[in-house]
């Protein structure tokens, strides 16, 4: 029995061998997080946090979440990871179309200087997918932005209804589908669990 695994096993690294072997392009990647489900924020944070492990450097654009207590900001700002939060938080709480366009528009200034800044190696684009699909930021721009960044530069995308113009255009596509959540049964979102 072990010499059967041992084979099996042989094969699967000579397989990832031969991965590894032919990835042969090095830069920055564009990954996209959506779905219904939870977790796309927290994976986009959990690789902020990978990143900074390894001494990249981080920043992050909040669309939608404004001062909502945000955990994993109390943690990486201390780790020198810039955070550009949307000032007037969710958009069904202010109910104003123009407040809310603007109020986009301001910290989406922030988001492109640091898609445009070669020091900076991932970059945090928190439920954005939301802006584009109210119409408050144009898709077109922010085509053209994502793909003048520089070579090495990592985006991370967040949020439901991804536009499919971004789904083509990322190299790493993870969509969250939702099978059970605790909340539909009733039980309150937790401080340092849920957010």
């Amino acid at each position: 029995m072990s010499d059967r695994h041992q084979q099996r096993q042989q094969r699967l690294k000579e397989q990832v061998d031969a991965r590894i072997a032919a990835a042969t392009e090095a830069r920055g990647i564009l990954m996209v997080f959506t779905g219904n489900g939870k977790g796309k924020t927290t994976a986009a944070f959990g690789t902020a946090l990978r990143a900074c492990g390894h001494g990249k450097n981080v920043a992050a654009v909040q669309f939608i979440k404004g001062e909502w207590p945000n955990g994993e900001r109390n943690l990486l700002e201390q780790h020198g990871v810039e955070f550009q939060v949307m000032a007037t938080g969710f958009t069904w709480d202010t109910q104003n179309r123009e407040t809310d366009t603007a109020a986009c528009q301001q910290v989406w200034q922030q988001a492109k200087r640091m898609l445009a800044d070669e020091h900076v190696d991932l970059v945090i684009l928190d439920e954005i997918t939301y802006m584009v699909s109210m119409d408050y930021l144009d898709l077109d721009e922010l085509v053209r932005v994502l793909g003048q960044r520089p070579v090495q530069q990592s985006v991370i995308i967040t949020g439901r209804g991804c536009h499919r113009t971004l789904l083509e255009m990322a190299d790493t596509v993870t969509e969250m589908r939702p099978v059970k959540h605790a909340f539909d049964a009733g039980i309150q979102a937790q401080q340092g669990i849920d957010w």
